[in-house]
């Protein structure tokens, strides 16, 4: 006996056997959906969800646009760091246009469950939920399905103008419905999360698995733009995502998104501490309640977690879960949470959560940029934490009176190619950015402090962890090299620095590398070999040459100090090495 479903819309009501011919087409539909990807699916309960006085000004902002239907741009993307909160406003934006009967589709990816991290499923997952939205686009939905069975194996873009648009134009030609009440807000949450097709051993920290996610990102992107933009369907599509390299380059001049999507930078256009105050502060009183003592926490000490949040949602989120573990004492959790420093490993475990995601995005930014041929030897971590060393407010030499010049310059200190600051980052744009400061050079942002502090403690980044003493090593090395390399006729050289005959990079970063290497070498561990061989190569004399075109106002007294310091020393060296030498 067949069992009867009714699937309503307006004040229609039709009547759906099991033993219709329409299963067919129906059911390999519901083969290739995500279940866990819909907004009220089991496996998302308890979603994370904005709190009802929280992140009021964005959720008002997307909800404004997306019942704007006369606004031209009919794409919204919103990006934002990792741990920024992009999935909480989604569910949050999600539940209001269901409690509105505006939702008609939305698919929330997660890397880490395998039904929803694919292209391959998102369109009919979409189309499943459009098609309960009336009978006549489910019944063009399985028309479609019926006509191609292998409708699912074919590109996205096929897949949308087959089980969307068709059976849209279908439904607006039909005059069975006033096309205006039909729910238009199509929700796409994680765009960054979704994976190639379809491999049981993906890793998306391997080079070729991160390409073949990003294509696919990038087809459905387009596929949106070709389909709903190019055929004028009333939907309005809200995309959250990390800003990867998909995204990023459909936002760019020639890409699919550009000019024509609405875009919200989530981790730059709001701060959200306010709103972790209150996330922090419901919380604790509720625990309070538990264990029947409201006085278990301070004001200062919601502060301190929202301080260290540095606009990370997850970073609060996450300490809250462990704080409130339900076996465990949040008076004794608080505390170690507060007064944790790497030397104390009681409270690592804290940080679970958030080093595993630091770790996914660093490691496959690693892979990422060293297998670029032109990168090869490079080493990504060294590289990239030398460019962390540099950052204000990060400042390891903060002791000593370095310069701390700009994202380009400390490339070319670093013997890279002009622009390779940029490449360095391409893949931790969720964490990381550069900045154009006040004199116009680049500098490099962090999203989080506690990135810097997964960075600094070698029991939390393990073999990521790259050391202090190792990058101020290899800077120094760098100098050394740069100075010796020059190229320039020290017999004749100008008077003044500015019209020594180098490319402007290169002459930055000469008058750096000049003006910095004694103190290096000071701060640097044992490089007797290396110094040694700077002096023998004239290292010091091209260095006593160059300072004099500096302008008085920069020069430093100590450079010339630390200077005459090292040569003495190694002048010394090198008449005890010859003695030994002629005594054998």
């Amino acid at each position: 006996m067949g069992i009867r479903r009714l699937w309503n819309y307006s004040k229609s009501t039709v009547e759906y056997h099991e033993d219709s011919p329409k299963v067919a087409g129906w059911g390999l539909l519901l083969k290739h959906i995500a279940p866990n990807a819909l907004h009220d699916s089991s496996a998302r309960y308890d979603a994370p969800k904005c709190d009802e006085d929280t992140r009021v000004e964005v959720t008002g902002e997307i909800m404004d646009w997306i019942q704007d239907r006369s606004a031209p741009q009919r794409v919204l993307c919103m990006t934002g760091a990792a741990g920024s909160g992009k999935s909480a406003l989604q569910q949050t934006i999600a539940e209001r246009c269901a409690n509105t009967d505006i939702l008609g589709a939305a698919f929330f990816l997660s890397s880490t469950d395998p039904t929803r991290n694919r292209a391959s499923t998102v369109v009919g997952t979409i189309a499943y939920q459009l098609g309960l939205k009336h009978p006549l686009f489910q019944s063009s939905i399985i028309a479609a399905v019926k006509r191609d069975p292998l409708i699912f194996s074919r590109s996205i873009r096929s897949q949308m103008e087959g089980l969307i648009v068709l059976p849209f134009e279908n439904l607006r030609r039909s005059a069975q419905v006033d096309i205006d009440t039909f729910p238009y807000a199509i929700l796409i949450d994680g765009l960054d999360e979704c994976k190639g097709e379809p491999n049981d051993t993906v890793d998306p920290t391997h080079l070729d698995d991160r390409l073949q996610a990003e294509d696919r990102q990038a087809e459905l992107l387009a596929a949106i733009r070709h389909c709903i933009l190019a055929n004028d369907l009333p939907f309005r599509v809200f995309i959250a995502s990390r800003p990867e390299w998909a995204v990023r380059t459909a936002l760019e001049p020639g890409g699919d998104l550009h000019q024509v999507a609405y875009c919200i930078q989530l981790s730059d256009q709001y701060d959200a501490s306010r709103d972790m105050y209150r996330y922090l502060r419901r919380r604790f009183d509720f625990i309070g309640l538990r264990i029947r003592n409201p006085q278990w926490f301070t004001e200062d000490d919601i502060n301190t977690l929202v301080e260290a949040a540095s606009g990370q949602f997850i970073y609060v989120a996450t300490m809250f879960k462990y704080i409130s573990e339900r076996r465990a004492s949040p008076t004794a959790r608080l505390k170690i949470v507060l007064t944790w420093t790497p030397d104390k490993r009681q409270g690592a475990q804290a940080f679970e959560a958030l080093d595993r995601l630091y770790t996914n995005i660093l490691l496959a930014a690693k892979n990422a940029y060293e297998a670029v041929d032109t990168h090869q030897g490079r080493d990504f971590l060294l590289l990239f934490k030398t460019h962390h060393s540099n950052v204000a407010g990060f400042d390891n030499f903060k002791d000593y009176t370095l310069v701390q010049p700009p994202a380009e310059i400390l490339s070319a200190l670093l013997g890279l190619e002009a622009g390779a600051e940029e490449s360095l980052i391409s893949d931790l744009r969720s964490l990381v950015t550069l900045e154009t400061d006040a004199y116009g050079g680049l500098r490099l942002r962090l999203y989080h402090k506690s990135f810097s502090d997964f960075l600094e403690e070698e029991t939390r980044a393990k073999a990521l962890f790259v050391s202090k003493s190792r990058v101020k090593t290899h800077l120094a090395k760098c100098l050394m090299q740069q100075i010796i390399e020059c190229p320039l006729d020290f017999d004749s050289l100008p008077a003044k620095w500015e019209e020594l005959p180098l490319p402007v990079l290169y002459r930055r970063s000469l008058k750096a590398a000049v003006e910095d290497l004694p103190l290096i070498l000071y701060i640097a561990p044992a490089l007797d070999d290396e110094v040694r061989g700077f002096t023998q190569n004239g290292g010091w004399q091209k260095v006593d040459s160059l300072l004099p075109l500096l302008s008085s106002e920069n020069r430093k007294p100590e450079v010339a100090a630390a200077m005459s310091e090292f040569v003495e020393k190694w002048k010394c060296n090198e008449r005890e090495w010859m003695k030994a030498s002629y005594s054998r």
